[in-house]
């Protein structure tokens, strides 16, 4: 069970007091210079830092004392004499003698400041290429396990990039639900803004949920993969990887090992949760539709109020002008049908016995008269005397639509099947196909050509299931192949193919490979 971490106390103290400016320049001071390796100042080589991070304003050595007394006094710099510098002066040893130092807080203290001031300034985005990016990091750690003789160090690094992923993912699509409800909430956002944010929108929806359940099935396929060879042994080839320092005792590797199983957990609750429970990913879909949703309605309030010459407000009050000087009544009730056409009648809704016997471009005036029920004027409702109509039997129905399914399912397995095949083959070799078994193989040559090709210059296409992938190369010597089929033939490139499944229930069959 996780236990909330309170954090050190006047950690970020510096941030809220009256010298907040010069504190936390400080604190930058000390941070650049950590970066480049120094690990202590002393009291006059702080200036220089100052102004290399573009503090320019005079400080005194009183401001400057004040100041690094108050970062020690808070736990956030250490204050060490320097034993080994030769001093000529009391007043140099007194400024020389003393090396401040970021602590372990102060540290902490630095890095939250960064990360607050990038959040500040970042904005967030639904990204594709990281679900891309997930699934082929799975596949090389899938790859690596398969090969014992592969470096630890690989493992290493394609876990870290793949938890860098996630944790991508999972930043940028907090932040682009946030700043969306923000901008849907700001009435001072000007029409152009909104035009752009609805064409970023739509881009988004057909990019990124149009094949969102087809990445969502490799990345879990690639996850049963890894998880197959045992997610433990590759956190332990990791680990070895790692070259985790032995310093400060401790047993780094346990935990090391505790915070991989933690991050891999979270990763199944994004693409593989328990069952009974959704998978976050199915979020984004959610909040991608909402957003299009939410933008449409408030750049159609923003048009329709830019678009109005007066508000309803003051259209309201001049027809209220228009009523006090109405001649007679009788102006007065034109004016009220003019301007709302609304009237008495209750029964425009109701039609002829033989509704078919009247055509609907009957003049009213000629139409046959209808019988109203006293109800409906007195008390806004009708007469029902007729009896309640059976249910409909949609048994017979459901039957149908479930042979359909099972048909067209059926034809769909046996076109895999056919196109299924084992190694590479030649689009030649394929000569004649049914229309669907040749539409499905038009679908995946479409998919791959639509792709970059590889450093190899192969191409891969996917199809809209998920379920069989297409390797295409590009053919040899400008050859041709012509494909027969009952509705015509098709001349091509004669490409080199390699049609194979991706996930169960789809057995390769057909063709011989080529070579």
């Amino acid at each position: 069970m996780a236990v909330h971490r309170r954090l050190p106390p006047n950690l970020f103290m510096f941030t809220t007091t009256g010298l907040a400016d010069l504190h936390t320049a400080t604190m930058q001071a000390f941070g650049a210079a950590h970066e480049r390796f120094e690990t202590a100042l002393t009291f006059d080589e702080i200036r220089p830092h100052l102004r290399a991070i573009g503090w320019h304003a005079p400080v005194s050595d009183d401001e400057l004392a004040s100041t690094l007394k108050s970062l020690v006094k808070w736990g956030l710099l250490d204050v060490v004499q320097n034993h080994a510098a030769n001093y000529a002066t009391a007043e140099e040893y007194e400024r020389k003698n003393l090396r401040y130092s970021l602590t372990k807080r102060g540290e902490a203290a630095f890095e939250g400041v960064q990360r607050a001031l990038a959040v500040l300034s970042s904005t967030g985005a639904l990204q594709t290429a990281v679900l891309v990016a997930i699934a082929e990091r799975l596949d090389e750690l899938y790859g690596y396990q398969l090969d014992e003789e592969c470096s630890d160090r690989r493992v290493f690094t394609a876990l870290t990039e793949l938890e860098g992923h996630l944790e991508a993912l999972r930043s940028n699509t907090k932040q682009f639900n946030a700043e969306l409800q923000r901008l849907l909430r700001d009435d001072l956002t000007d029409i152009e803004t909104f035009h752009d944010v609805k064409r970023a929108t739509i881009a988004y929806l057909e990019e990124f949920v149009t094949n969102l359940d087809v990445r969502r099935q490799q990345i879990q396929q690639a996850m049963e993969r890894v998880e197959g060879c045992g997610v433990a042994a590759v956190h332990r080839r990791a680990l070895r990887g790692a070259d985790l320092p032995a310093l400060g005792g401790g047993d780094l590797g346990g935990e090391w090992l505790e915070q991989r199983a933690h991050r891999w957990e979270g990763m199944r609750a994004w693409f593989l949760p328990p069952e009974g429970r959704p998978a976050r990913i199915d979020e984004l879909r959610d909040i991608a539709r909402r957003a299009i949703v939410s933008l449409m309605r408030v750049l159609e309030r923003i048009s329709e109020s830019r678009r109005r010459a007066s508000s309803a407000v003051a259209d309201f009050r001049t027809l209220s002008r228009w009523f006090a000087t109405a001649p007679a009544e009788a102006d007065a009730h034109e004016l009220w049908h003019t301007s709302f056409g609304l009237d008495s009648a209750r029964h425009a809704h109701l039609a002829p016995d033989d509704a078919e016997a009247v055509p609907s471009s009957t003049p009213w005036l000629e139409a046959p008269s209808v019988p109203v029920s006293p109800l409906l004027r007195t008390r806004g409702r009708s007469e029902h005397l007729a009896r309640t109509a059976k249910v409909r039997d949609v048994r017979a129905v459901r039957e149908h639509r479930k042979a359909a399914a099972q048909l067209e399912r059926a034809e769909l397995e046996a076109a895999w099947q056919l196109l299924a095949t084992d190694g590479a083959v030649r689009l030649s070799q394929l000569q004649t196909l049914d229309h669907a078994t040749f539409q499905r193989l038009l679908e995946l040559v479409g998919r791959a050509l639509s792709s970059r090709p590889d450093s190899s210059g192969c191409r891969h296409g996917t199809s809209a299931d998920g379920r069989m992938r297409l390797l295409l190369r590009p053919p040899s010597e400008g050859r041709t192949a012509e494909l027969r089929t009952p509705q015509g033939r098709l001349t091509a490139p004669d490409y080199l193919i390699d049609v194979h499944p991706v996930g169960p229930g789809v057995s390769a069959a057909g063709h011989k490979a080529v070579s």
